[in-house]
């Protein structure tokens, strides 16, 4: 069977800020019930998509296509399709939670019973019930970030726009946020999900694109861009005296990374992680046991860092 039609379709994307080239031939897409994570350092362009995504702005040139309608053409239409949680949080602090996502079902076009309906479901998904009738100003910023979600779904659009959702939130409004987010997709809604968390791309998403200076480097499944930073996982070693320089030479699938002197602090790269009891037991039969070890196995920012020769915050944002 042919895949679905994506819901969200981008090629040839080109912006530009007075001289500055922010989006430069960017292009991919996004399909109904798809978790895509938009990741790439301070100015890579992220925001700049997705005010683009959201008709917030215009590209210079290039093509956007959501749920079937042209972006230049028809914005009102996309607009329907459509919900935004920007990365400053869009709420009014002096209205309660219930009145903040009442209005925003409102302005996208609900009558006012189906506004009631759409706005005790949407607090009821973010958790907010009970603190519905509460002001804004008087929440958790949290609470205030699940209720950002909560407009920008109550609608029930096809197409679910985050910019930064979790930014600031304690560990419970995150794990909420990511526990709707994973529903959301179950039932056929797509979502764009821009962050700094590598951990929530690991965790959330069923492809992660890579941007950086506003071209996407990679676009896959998680696992397949983590495996570009290398099969190998880390090994650093803390060992009770000067162990030899050749403590591990001729052991498969063990390799020193660092200045090959002797020493009491070893880093290795092991082929798996079966390999740890194997270099544990080899010290300590040679009379230098391990008085500590720390495990890295490759990640996304392994994968970024190989890709761009630097981390994601390497510089800043453009503000504009």
């Amino acid at each position: 069977m042919s895949s679905p039609a994506p819901l969200v379709r981008v090629s040839g994307l080109r912006k530009s800020y007075g001289s500055r080239l922010v989006l430069d031939n960017l292009g991919f897409h996004v399909a109904a019930g798809e978790i895509v994570g938009l990741l790439g350092p301070n100015g890579a362009g992220k925001t700049t998509t997705l005010s683009i995504l959201a008709t917030l702005r215009n590209a210079d040139a290039g093509e956007v296509t959501i749920a079937g309608h042209d972006a230049r053409r028809e914005p009102r239409a996309i607009r329907r399709q459509l919900g935004l949680a920007p990365q400053s949080i869009a709420i009014y602090p002096s209205l309660s939670a219930y009145l903040n996502v009442e209005l925003f079902a409102r302005i996208h076009g609900l009558s006012a019973a189906a506004a009631r309906s759409a706005t005790a479901a949407a607090l009821d998904i973010v958790g907010l019930s009970e603190r519905a009738h509460d002001p804004a100003s008087t929440l958790s910023g949290g609470m205030r970030r699940r209720i950002n979600l909560a407009c920008a779904m109550v609608h029930r659009p096809q197409i679910l726009l985050l910019d930064e959702p979790t930014v600031g939130v304690d560990p419970q409004s995150r794990e909420r946020i990511l526990q709707i987010l994973r529903e959301l997709a179950d039932s056929g809604v797509a979502i764009i999900y821009s962050t700094h968390y590598m951990d929530e791309v690991e965790r959330l998403c069923d492809r992660a694109l890579l941007i950086d200076r506003g071209r996407l480097l990679a676009d896959g499944p998680v696992t397949e861009l983590v495996a570009r930073a290398g099969s190998r996982h880390r090994m650093e070693l803390a060992l009770r005296g000067q162990a030899p320089a050749d403590l591990y030479a001729g052991m498969t699938g063990v390799e020193r990374v660092d200045s090959g002197a002797g020493g009491d602090r070893l880093t290795l790269m092991l082929a798996d992680l079966g390999k740890v009891a194997e270099v544990l037991e080899r010290a300590r039969a040679a009379g230098f046991p391990a008085i500590e070890f720390n495990l890295h196995s490759p990640n996304l920012s392994d994968a970024f860092m190989t890709l761009t020769g630097r981390a994601l915050r390497d510089y800043e944002e453009i503000q504009s």
